[in-house]
């Protein structure tokens, strides 16, 4: 990831093979960011390794470093590489009220369609033979995040992007869960297919498709 087009930072990121860590990748290649990536995977045993739970003891990717600050969540990382990088391809709120939409929507989009469906549907339809299978579970899943669907689809209806100022952190969140989504599975709406397919043109993103899943061609085929 080298190169003289780039902003030079001291960024370091772990974490690669997930829709998790493929959203701080994803901002440090609209950024335009000079950054190191180590590819660790979940579940691989290098989380676990002692050099790398020094760095953070929760154990989990992704995690970033950057000079003195180092930060797990890629939520709180992608907003800090939006902050502290400036110059890229990102829309970034100046505005009390423009931050605070941002704010909803990236809330939004973690708790209900990441954490409370795709990462439930994960363990349980996805990771069976780790969490265990619960059908029931993974349907009802399913149903709520259609739910929050309907929601979005509604919003986009007269928008390319969720916040007016454009191309920016909830859209990079909103695009990784999308793709999350449709791996399992699920249908989109029309409003959110057509969102969907704008984005997923984007240069940066299809780099960083290609970055974060290196090890797992299946996905970029679309085989899996």
């Amino acid at each position: 990831m080298t190169s003289s087009t780039k902003t030079k930072s001291d960024v370091t990121l772990w974490g690669a093979g997930t829709a998790r860590t493929l959203r701080p990748i994803w901002v440090a290649e609209e950024l335009g960011l000079d950054y190191t990536l180590n590819a660790i995977g979940p579940r691989t045993g290098e989380t676990q390794t002692d050099a790398f739970t020094a760095l953070t003891r929760k154990q989990k990717i992704p995690f970033m470093q950057a000079g003195a600050v180092s930060l797990s969540e890629s939520l709180a990382i992608c907003r800090y590489l939006q902050q502290a990088f400036t110059d890229g391809g990102l829309a970034v709120s100046h505005m009390p009220h423009d931050r605070a939409k941002e704010d909803e929507w990236c809330c939004y989009i973690y708790g209900e369609l990441d954490e409370t469906s795709l990462y439930v549907m994960r363990r349980h339809y996805d990771l069976t033979d780790i969490y265990g299978d619960a059908p029931e579970a993974v349907t009802v899943c399913r149903a709520y995040l259609q739910r929050q669907f309907a929601v979005i689809d509604a919003h986009l209806a007269v928008r390319e992007t969720l916040l007016d100022i454009g191309f920016g952190l909830a859209d990079i969140m909103l695009v990784s869960c999308l793709d999350w989504a449709v791996f399992y599975g699920e249908e989109l709406p029309k409003n959110i297919q057509a969102y969907k397919k704008r984005h997923a043109a984007r240069p940066a993103f299809k780099k960083a498709m290609q970055i974060n899943y290196a090890n797992l061609p299946e996905v970029l085929d679309g085989t899996a």
